[in-house]
């Protein structure tokens, strides 16, 4: 690593950042009673990234020789019309010694579930599926094992070294009966325990997805219109990740699409509203050891009481806007630039109970469970509600679907005018500029005061 280093700083580079990977993964899919996909995929390589100023280059490549290593930085640096030098001179005086957050990690990949162990726990939950459900038409189990080894190296003295594990195992049903249908999974996911699957309970697991499956299988449409709604905790903080949080990253002040970016020390949300990024709740699917630039994470509290207190930010967010660096610098693999990107995002809990939220809502509707959906590049949203219920009265009463929720992050925000005191987290992927990473989300039961509703 050194002379690689030493080498960009002599070519007139400001900063030079080589990330080494070795990767293993392993998915199954369970259908019905059978094991019908076994994909394993291994992967290895460096991305080595050059900055000059607040402009980067960045190359990646599967050639890990040092010439293959040297022929990257090559390309790297000639991106910024630079050139390296024969030799090397002063201008790196080498790296420290090795922080090795992996140290405690070097046996996890080989103490997780043999293949034969995975799949007889996914064919369990299938089992389990069928032992529970009723007007079964498709069973399905899905299982991901990814390891993970990080070395990042800088000429800023960032030398470090990781470990990282993530398991996720879900389960889904479709259940029809004549022209009633209805579609619902759910999905778990831990890091760093390679014991977490012999752990999964796929019994309740099993029961929770049919029992919300019976219960949306004869729902009523909704109709459309402006309602208050109450979002259920945990996976009901997608809709704040996608909507809002994304806006928070330096990746969208750098591209002028966040309408946030000079409202730092300004109201932005209600001031029940306190939401929190951090990377160090153990076990959640977003917590790391170190982000993919070598720093360590941190708690960042991005909305405070409604005021925006600051963004999330990696290297090259830090160089072009000036938000300090958080911890936040993340990838999917070694062919893509770190970018700033959430870790474990969520509202926080507040002084009230669910019934409580419920109680205050004449008519309205209630999110027990959130489906796929589709975010604009600032902030507009809409989010397909996977099992709902209508609020009459105070009271939850039937069961409704086609429910969609339509909104723009800068709007709905200042309306989420109460939070319950039951935040949990779920774990999630999130796709963007770096690629796809493991996230999790999350929040307390939260009343939003008025949205559209899309419906019949």
């Amino acid at each position: 690593m050194e002379p690689l280093l030493a080498g960009g700083r002599s070519a007139g580079a400001d900063l030079v950042e080589v990330f080494l990977e070795r990767s293993d993964h392993l998915g199954l899919l369970a259908e019905q009673d059978s094991i019908t996909s076994v994909s394993p995929a291994f992967g290895a390589g460096a991305g080595l990234r050059v900055f000059l100023g607040d402009r980067d280059g960045f190359v990646s490549t599967n050639d890990l020789s040092a010439a293959g290593l040297r022929a990257a930085l090559e390309q790297a640096l000639g991106m910024l019309g630079l050139v390296l030098p024969v030799q090397a001179g002063g201008r790196f005086d080498g790296l420290p010694e090795l922080r090795d957050f992996a140290a405690t990690k070097e046996g996890w990949l080989h103490t997780c579930p043999s293949l034969a162990e995975a799949t007889g726990r996914l064919l369990e939950g299938t089992d389990r599926l069928l032992a529970h459900g009723q007007h079964l038409q498709v069973r399905r189990g899905s299982y991901a094992r990814d390891w993970q080894e990080v070395l990042v190296a800088a000429s800023d003295g960032t030398f470090a070294r990781d470990v990282r594990l993530h398991q996720s195992v879900g389960l889904n049903v479709l259940v029809a009966d004549g022209d009633h249908r209805a579609s619902l999974g759910r999905r778990y996911g831990t890091s760093d325990s390679p014991d977490d699957l012999r752990h999964w309970d796929a019994e309740a697991a099993a029961v929770d997805v049919c029992s919300s499956a019976g219960t949306m299988l004869r729902a009523d449409y909704v109709e459309a219109g402006q309602f208050p709604v109450v979002l259920a905790n945990r996976f009901g903080g997608v809709i704040f990740h996608e909507a809002c949080g994304h806006l928070l990253e330096t990746t969208q002040v750098e591209r002028a699409t966040t309408p946030f970016a000079d409202m730092v020390g300004q109201p932005i949300a209600h001031e029940a509203l306190t939401a929190v990024d951090e990377g160090l709740t153990a076990g959640a699917f977003g917590s790391l050891s170190m982000d993919d630039e070598g720093m360590e994470p941190q708690r960042t509290v991005l909305i405070e009481n409604g005021i925006l207190q600051r963004f999330l930010s990696d290297r090259a967010g830090e160089r072009r806007t000036g938000h300090p660096r958080t911890g936040s610098g993340r990838r999917q693999s070694h062919a893509f630039a770190a970018a700033s990107r959430m870790r474990n995002t969520y509202i926080a809990a507040g002084p009230h109970s669910p019934e409580d939220l419920i109680a205050s809502v004449d008519r309205g509707l209630y999110c027990k469970s959130m489906g796929g959906g589709s975010v604009g590049p600032t902030g507009q949203f809409n989010f397909a509600v996977e099992e709902g219920y209508l609020i009459e009265n105070g009271s939850l009463t039937r069961p409704v679907k086609g429910a969609t929720l339509i909104g723009d992050a800068k709007e709905v925000m200042p309306r989420i005018s109460m939070c319950a005191n039951d935040l949990e987290l779920a774990a999630g992927f999130c796709g963007s500029v770096s690629g796809s990473i493991f996230v999790t989300v999350g929040q307390p039961h939260i009343k939003v005061d008025t949205i559209t509703v899309g419906g019949r």
